[in-house]
């Protein structure tokens, strides 16, 4: 006598899902955000042109740090040494790597895999693949390297941040304008995306064994778990900012219009 799924008392459903709520809205909404955004960042980058606002130290993070050889000196803090190839970013160190550490975030996995291989869509939605082999082959096994990108990540915020810190003083010597509040809310929301990092969260308390042995890495590992519960939200709105932050320093360089100053 058949059982479990193969029970002759099973219902049998011959539609693909019964929600009627807009189940499809959600996947379809991130789908197009991820796009956009990529779409952006992607002519941006090989736009190359108007990164460096001179006159306040505006340099946007799509262009940071910016280390080919074509670089304005001005914007180049770390030097200019990267050939200039036309398939290469001006930031070419930083770029390939932020993009690894954001396309294996466990929380972008997430978000492309329901939005655009539909694996699957939504909750009680079955995905069209025959097949389900998770992340344990190639290429999705490649995913693994998240954990160590982490590391680098980490770094290129850092510089960010010198970035942000040198555009307190411009041509006239300390200011503050609406860019510098714009940067700054921008590295702030580097920084909670890359410390609510799964990653981040095992390398502070993941192999420890007795928290009571470690009292100060306990404390960084509970604050780090708090902002892990909001990584989704910070992955989206660091995007936001960073989008911001380059649109604003293009602005700005492109002459559209004036900084606003508070302060020089």
């Amino acid at each position: 006598m058949a059982t479990g799924v193969d029970a002759q008392q099973r219902a049998r459903v011959t539609q693909r899902t019964l929600r009627t709520d807009r189940w499809w809205l959600h996947p379809a909404a991130v789908a197009i955000g991820l796009a956009a955004w990529v779409t952006y960042a992607t002519v941006r980058v090989f736009l190359k042109d108007n990164y460096w606002v001179a006159e306040h130290g505006y340099l946007t993070p799509f262009y940071s740090p910016c280390t080919s050889l074509a670089c304005i000196p001005e914007a180049a803090h770390f030097g200019r040494f990267i050939p200039e190839v036309s398939i290469l970013p001006y930031a070419a160190i930083s770029m390939p790597i932020l993009l690894v550490f954001r396309l294996t975030c466990y929380y972008y996995r997430k978000a492309y895999y329901r939005s655009f291989w539909l694996s699957p869509p939504a909750c009680a939605v079955p995905e069209p693949h025959k097949r389900y082999t998770g992340e344990t082959r190639f290429p999705l096994i490649l995913q693994n390297v998240h954990r160590y990108t982490f590391y680098l990540v980490t770094l290129i915020v850092l510089v960010n941040t010198y970035d942000m810190i040198l555009a307190f003083g411009g041509e006239n010597g300390f200011g503050i304008g609406l860019g510098n509040i714009i940067l700054l809310v921008n590295v702030v929301m580097l920084w909670a995306y890359t410390l609510s990092c799964h990653s981040c969260r095992h390398a502070t308390g993941g192999r420890l064994r007795n928290f009571s042995k470690n009292p100060i890495r306990y404390r960084w590992w509970t604050f780090v778990s708090r902002l892990n519960t909001r990584h989704g939200v910070y992955a989206w709105i660091s995007l936001g900012t960073l989008a911001l932050t380059d649109f604003y320093v293009m602005a700005l360089s492109a002459g559209w219009f004036s900084d606003l100053r508070f302060i020089n």
